[in-house]
């Protein structure tokens, strides 16, 4: 944290290349909690209708007399959108500012080093946006969901995934799968900018970046397909 420490302390390095990357290591890191939390409370759909719904009906309830009934979602998804949006606009000015640096293209480039992760994290990022606004049509306002009644979590999720809605499990393991290429890249990077790797601990920092990428891969996954195959119903 020492990185960001001291760019928080210093006026208009938020302005700077490292206060960019400090704000999209700090953005990054609410969006990955956030990822964390959701998943576990998909997984309590293995759990049967009645404890999904419930757990879906208690997260409107969150805060209870003191805030009104659903306050707590749009305080987390107002918070959420802040994240978002900062992420993006630290990501287009650093973007911006490398083309910068290097206006005239190279007439011959020698191929990038580096993982696909690392070479895709923009492509990445737009297809992730796009799945998020598809993903609240689908299963947040119900627009697009088979069940519109908001108040039935369990059968949206179960009408969503069915076998004869397959492109549906096929385009959200895609965004998945590539939310997992983007996450492990990410964590990576956010933890070089924070302070907290050095070449002592890149070794293990890099697995644990791995590490938590394929957890909320497989979390967020074993949902659609275990609609899919019939194990949820």
């Amino acid at each position: 944290m020492a990185v960001a420490n001291q760019t928080l302390a210093r006026p208009g390095l938020l302005r700077s290349t490292v206060g960019q990357k400090v704000i999209m290591a700090v953005s990054g890191a609410l969006l990955v909690l956030f990822l964390l939390a959701h998943m576990i409370g998909n997984l309590k759909i293995f759990f049967g209708a009645q404890t999904f719904d419930s757990y879906a009906h208690w997260l409107r309830e969150i805060g209870e007399p003191m805030l009104p009934y659903s306050a707590f979602l749009w305080i987390q998804r107002v918070g959420l959108l802040v994240a978002i949006v900062a992420h993006i606009w630290a990501a287009t000015v650093l973007t911006i500012r490398a083309k910068k640096a290097r206006p005239v293209k190279y007439a011959h480039r020698k191929p990038v080093q580096g993982s696909y992760a690392a070479r895709t994290m923009r492509w990445g990022g737009v297809i992730i946006v796009l799945f998020v606004v598809y993903h609240i049509l689908d299963l947040t306002t119900r627009t697009i969901n088979p069940v519109a009644d908001t108040s039935k979590a369990h059968a949206a999720v179960t009408a969503d995934f069915a076998p004869d809605r397959w492109y549906v499990t096929a385009f959200y393991a895609l965004a998945v799968l590539t939310l997992g290429f983007h996450l492990r890249h990410g964590i990576w990077s956010a933890l070089q900018t924070l302070g907290v790797s050095n070449d002592r601990r890149e070794k293990a920092l890099k697995g644990v970046a791995l590490a938590v990428a394929a957890v909320i891969v497989a979390g967020f996954l074993s949902v659609p397909f275990a609609v899919l195959t019939g194990l949820v119903k």
